[in-house]
This record gives structure tokens, C-alpha cells and sequence, in this order.
């Protein structure tokens, strides 16, 4: 890293861009050579997409082991090998310098037959989704994110699509696409040159039942019943369902493991300390996956905390974030979040500009989460989203404050309760 931030004050910005990518290659074939191409000797899931990959990730990897199987998973959320967990604290989904082909060594040492691996666009740009030796790629679906980073939604696509083609060349056999046929990106998934192109839709679940807490639907002739509300869980439950039974997974495993799994942490997680409304922490920080989960509550009075992920990019949701949350919330309480280098005042303000009334605006978080908590009335439900499980507030020049949503949320319940 040193020589790298040496490189890049010497040298001429194109120059230094040119060779980051023979840097990065050889860091990632350096890395599998070095470790021994671990990922061709177990079954490799890997998930990309822009909402869902996280929830998809966790629930392919417990159907698989209720199915059985020794499973690993590498996710935002945490790297998990066998009965070992330990949560992601990279602020990042798939660190570099090798990391995963050491995290592949590791989980094949350990007996692991199966990995789940959450893979992203940012990470195709340092070519970290090389020498996977994919068996099956999940992808969600494509909405606005990272667009001032890509460049336009055809370059994130293509980004994405890197992985698609990691997957075409794999050596495996069979090898599958399980993509999401509702969106138009997931139809050209679809089309990759592998023996198992494999959709699933909205339309696959039927007799649906939604309630506040909890999903029900028929499929394949079996009920799934899931702790997790909204449309996105059911989307979600559909891909890890298909991606697990193409890998052999029965339908009991799948039904059981979906029914039991009632926490993935920082996605629609339920905070509980015996209080009479809900309280739920969610990483949602698109525009698309904050409407998402607002529908999902769709009978309650919500109480909405969010701020806007990343200082310096994607300030184009600014004012919509704002817009939606307006439309959707009784009361709205913008607060910060990671400003990095940014004016985190200028952010919030621009989040306002979106909204028609004047929110509440409470720019300490842990006070914005107090806040929004003291506002609840029975049966109401407190949304506190953009962080999910991470682990720290970036503020200028780099500097880590240590965070957690949900810890805020237990003590600041715990607090009302004395």
C-alpha cells in the first residue's frame, strides 16, 4: 500500500491508472497460485446484484447446511467456516491482498464443502472475482448505485457482468445462473453460455401471504414461511431456494432452514428489549431498497432515522432518500451516517432539499436513535437504516468511530426500560 501511494504521487494519473491493473491480476493469480487454487476442489456459490446479496448469501448457506453440508460464507455482514463467525469488520465487502483465496484455503482445511461468497462491482474493478471456479452465480437484480464511480448504469452492468463471465469460464460442471427474470439485467444473466440458466420471478411464489413480521408462500408444491416481511424477502427466499436445489438441496432443508433463520443481522433486523412497538435496524441506503422496506410495514406508523451512505459519491440520491422517506414516515429524523471528507451538515441538507416540510434533523446519531425511539407509540415502528452491520462512522481523512446500530438501539431500549 505504501509503495502504491508512492506511485500515485509521482507518476502521471493515467500511467498510475494503466498499471493498477497488471497490479491487480497479479495479485490475484499471485494469491490462488499461493494458496493452490483452493476454490477447485469445493462447490463455489457466488451472489452479486445490487439489493439482497447479503440476506441471498446467508440463506443459501443455511439451506445447504441443513441439507448437510459443511458450508463457509463470505459476506459485508461476516466470514463464517464451519461453526467459527466472525463479523466483517473491512467496511468492505471483499477485502484485497488475497484475501479470499486465503479465506478458500481456510474453509477447505476446515472441511468445507460448499462456499457462499458475496461478490460486487467494485470488487471486479480490482479483479478479486478472479479464479473463483464458480459453480453458481446468483444475481439479484441492477438498480442506481455507484453510478458517479462506474460511470453510467451500462458500465455497472458491465462490472457485474465480469462475474457472469468468471462463471462462463469456470472449469466447473454443471454450472448454473440463477438470476432474477423480473429485471432486465437478469434476462441478460440469463443468456450466459453455462448448462443451467435458472429464473426465478415474483410469479414463482404463490398463495402469498404478507404480515408484519413474516412472509408465507407455496412453492414447489411446499409452504415457506419466513420471519422476514416484504416483497424483497420473498424475491430473496426464491433465489436462494433455486440456487440451493439446483446444488441438491431438498425441500424439507429448504423449509426448515428459511423458517428458523429469524435474524440476519442488520437486514430487517428486529431489535427486542420487551417493548410495545417495533424497532428495526436495515443497511438499506438505496432509494429503491428504503421504498422496499417501508412497504414492508405497510400498516404501522413509522418512524424513519437515515442519513446517506458515503460522503463524496452517489449524490444524486441525496434529495430522493429524502423525498421517499417524507412519503412513507409520520415522522423523519436525518442524522449522520459517513460523511468521510464531506460536510456531513451539507449532506443532510441536501437530503432536506428533497422533502416539502422541514424534518427533524439530529446530526449526532446515538441522540437521532434516542429521539426517534422516544416518538414510538404502541405499535408504531422505528426504521433506523443505512449502516446495517457496519462497523464504524468514516469521518475526514479516514478516521474510524466504532458503531453499531443495533447496539444503539438495545441500550437506548434498555435505557427507557430502568
Amino acid at each position: 500500500m505504501r509503495l502504491r501511494h508512492i506511485l500515485s504521487t509521482i507518476l502521471p494519473r493515467p500511467v498510475y491508472r494503466a498499471l493498477l491493473r497488471p497490479y491487480h491480476y497479479l495479485w490475484a493469480f499471485g494469491s490462488a497460485l499461493w494458496y493452490g487454487f483452493p476454490a477447485r476442489d469445493m462447490i463455489i456459490i457466488g451472489v452479486t446484484g445490487t439489493k439482497g446479496k447479503s440476506s441471498v448469501s446467508e440463506m443459501i448457506a443455511a439451506i445447504l447446511e441443513e441439507d448437510g453440508h459443511t458450508v463457509a460464507l463470505s459476506s459485508t455482514i461476516r466470514f463464517k467456516i464451519g461453526n467459527e463467525s466472525h463479523p466483517n469488520l473491512y467496511k468492505m465487502t471483499l477485502p484485497g491482498r488475497g484475501f479470499l483465496q486465503r479465506f478458500f484455503r481456510e474453509a477447505k482445511n476446515a472441511g468445507c464443502t460448499h462456499v457462499v461468497v458475496e461478490l460486487t462491482s467494485e470488487s471486479t474493478l480490482q479483479y478479486r472475482h478472479l479464479f473463483t471456479s464458480l459453480n453458481v452465480l446468483v444475481f439479484t437484480n441492477l438498480t442506481r448505485e455507484h453510478i458517479e464511480s462506474h460511470g453510467s448504469m451500462e458500465n455497472y452492468f458491465a462490472a457485474k457482468y465480469r462475474i457472469g463471465k468468471e462463471l462462463a469460464s469456470s472449469e466447473k460442471r454443471p454450472r448454473a445462473i440463477v438470476a432474477n427474470a423480473d429485471d432486465p439485467y437478469g434476462i441478460r444473466f440469463l443468456e450466459l453460455p453455462v448448462e443451467e440458466s435458472v429464473p426465478f420471478s415474483y410469479g414463482d411464489a404463490q398463495n402469498v401471504v404478507m404480515e408484519h413480521e413474516s412472509v408465507r408462500f407455496t412453492f414447489n408444491g411446499a409452504t415457506i414461511t419466513s420471519p422476514h416481511p416484504g416483497v424483497f424477502s420473498i424475491m430473496n427466499i426464491l433465489a436462494a431456494v433455486k440456487a440451493a436445489m439446483f446444488l441438491g438441496a431438498s425441500t424439507t432443508s429448504c423449509t426448515r432452514a428459511l423458517q428458523s433463520l429469524s435474524r440476519i443481522p442488520g437486514r430487517a433486523e428486529q431489535i427486542d428489549e420487551g417493548q410495545n412497538f417495533l424497532a428495526v435496524v436495515d443497511y438499506a441506503h438505496t432509494p429503491d431498497s428504503l421504498r422496499a422496506l417501508y412497504d414492508a410495514y405497510p400498516a404501522r406508523r413509522k418512524i424513519c432515522v437515515l442519513g446517506n451512505t458515503g460522503g463524496g459519491r452517489d449524490t444524486w440520491k441525496r434529495p430522493e432518500m429524502g423525498k421517499i422517506a417524507e412519503e412513507y414516515c409520520h415522522e423523519v429524523i436525518l442524522t449522520n451516517e459517513d460523511p468521510y471528507d464531506e460536510d456531513p451538515d451539507a449532506i443532510v441538507a441536501a437530503m432536506a432539499d428533497g422533502m416539502e416540510k422541514k424534518p427533524r434533523i439530529v446530526m449526532d446519531r446515538r441522540e437521532a436513535i434516542r429521539t426517534a425511539l422516544s416518538l414510538a407509540a404502541e405499535d408504531d415502528v422505528v426504521l433506523i437504516t443505512g449502516k446495517g452491520t457496519d462497523p464504524y462512522i468514516m469521518g475526514a481523512k479516514d478516521k474510524k468511530t466504532p458503531w453499531s446500530d443495533a447496539q444503539v438501539v438495545h441500550e437506548e431500549l434498555q435505557r427507557r426500560a430502568v
